[in-house]
C-alpha cells in the first residue's frame, strides 16, 4: 500500500492482525518476540494498528473527558476518552518518559499511535500498546489477556497467578525441573479464549522476563493462585471465591463500562468452566507435586 515502509501480518490466539509502518526508522526489529506468530494477510483481521509518528495528540475539540493517570507497574499511562467513543492513551516508562502517544476507535479494531524516543523506549511503548489493544479488542470476543505463568502438562495448560514477585515463576520453574513430560508455554502474559463453551489458553508475544514467545495452544485444565506459606497445602475455591480471585489476573478496563463488563463476563464464564485452586506453599519440590497431584487429577494421560 502506498504511503507505508511495510505491513505485517500475524496470528495470535488464532486472531489475525495487521501492524503497519509509516516511517522506515520503525520497523519489525522493534518486536523481534513477534517473528514466531508471522502470518499470511487475512480479510478477517481482529485489529489494525498503524506506527506513524507524524500523528498528532487530540485536538482539544476532539476530546470528551480525561480519564486520568493510571500506573501500570512499569510507568504510568494517561487516558482520555474522545467524542468519537475512542481512546487516547500517553504510555511512559518507569523513568517517566513518553514511550507511545496512542489513538484507537470504540472497539480497538482500528488504531494509531506514534513512538518517542531510543530504541527502548519505542520497544516498550509499542509493545505496551500492542498489549493493550489487544486485551481491549479481546474482551468484545469472548477473550482475556491474563497476567499469568503458564506450563503445559499431559495436554492441558494450566496457568499461576499471584501478584509479582510471590512466586509464579518460581512454582512453573519446579514444575518443570521436577515433573516429567511440562513444558512452559509463557512466563507473563499468556491469553484465554472461550470457544463453543470451551476454555483454551495461549503463549503470546508477551513474556515478561523470560524470552518465551510460542505459537502453542492447549485446552486450560486449571488456574492456581499462589499464596506463600510456612507448609504446602491446596484448595480448591468455590464461585464467588474463585471470581474473586481470578478477575485480579485479567487486563482490565474500568472506565469503560462496556468492556469492563464484557471482561467481568468472560472471566465469570472461564470460572464456571475451569477450577480454580489456592496454593498456599513453600518454594519447594513439594509444592510442585502436591499442587500437580490435585490440579491435573481430572485430566489423567
Amino acid at each position: 500500500m502506498e504511503g507505508y515502509s511495510s505491513i505485517n501480518h500475524f496470528r495470535i490466539a488464532d486472531f489475525n492482525i495487521t501492524i503497519s509502518f509509516r516511517q522506515q526508522h520503525n520497523d519489525m526489529r522493534l518486536l523481534p518476540s513477534f517473528a514466531p506468530f508471522k502470518a499470511e494477510p487475512s480479510d478477517d483481521c481482529f485489529f489494525q494498528l498503524t506506527v506513524d509518528d507524524n500523528m498528532n495528540p487530540a485536538t482539544k475539540e476532539e476530546r470528551e473527558e480525561n480519564i486520568g493517570k493510571f500506573d501500570t507497574g512499569n510507568g504510568d499511562t494517561s487516558v482520555t476518552l474522545l467524542k468519537n467513543g475512542g481512546y487516547q492513551y500517553i504510555i511512559k516508562n518507569i523513568n517517566g518518559y513518553d514511550c507511545c502517544l496512542l489513538r484507537t476507535n470504540k472497539d480497538f479494531s482500528q488504531c494509531k499511535c506514534a513512538l518517542n524516543g531510543n530504541y527502548n523506549m519505542r520497544c516498550f511503548g509499542l509493545n505496551n500498546a500492542l498489549m493493550l489493544i489487544f486485551a481491549f479488542a479481546g474482551s468484545l470476543r469472548q477473550t482475556l489477556l491474563i497476567h499469568a505463568s503458564l506450563v503445559r502438562c499431559k495436554g492441558y495448560g494450566y496457568a499461576f497467578i499471584a501478584k509479582s514477585g510471590t512466586g509464579k515463576s518460581t512454582q512453573v520453574s519446579s514444575w518443570l525441573r521436577y515433573i516429567e513430560g511440562c513444558d512452559l508455554m509463557n512466563d507473563d502474559n499468556p491469553i484465554v479464549r472461550i470457544i463453543d463453551g470451551k476454555a483454551y489458553i495461549y503463549g503470546s508475544p508477551w513474556s515478561g522476563k523470560t524470552p518465551c514467545y510460542r505459537q502453542v495452544k492447549a485446552p486450560l485444565g486449571a488456574v492456581t493462585r499462589i499464596d506463600r506459606a510456612s507448609t504446602n497445602s491446596i484448595e480448591q475455591l468455590q464461585s464467588v471465591e474463585a471470581f474473586a480471585s481470578f478477575l485480579p489476573a485479567c487486563s482490565s478496563m474500568k472506565w469503560d463500562k462496556d468492556i469492563f463488563d464484557a471482561i467481568c463476563n468472560n472471566a465469570g464464564k472461564v470460572v464456571e468452566i475451569v477450577p480454580i485452586y489456592t496454593l498456599h506453599c513453600l518454594p519447594d519440590e513439594e509444592a510442585a507435586r502436591v499442587c500437580h497431584d490435585t490440579i491435573t487429577r481430572r485430566h489423567p494421560l
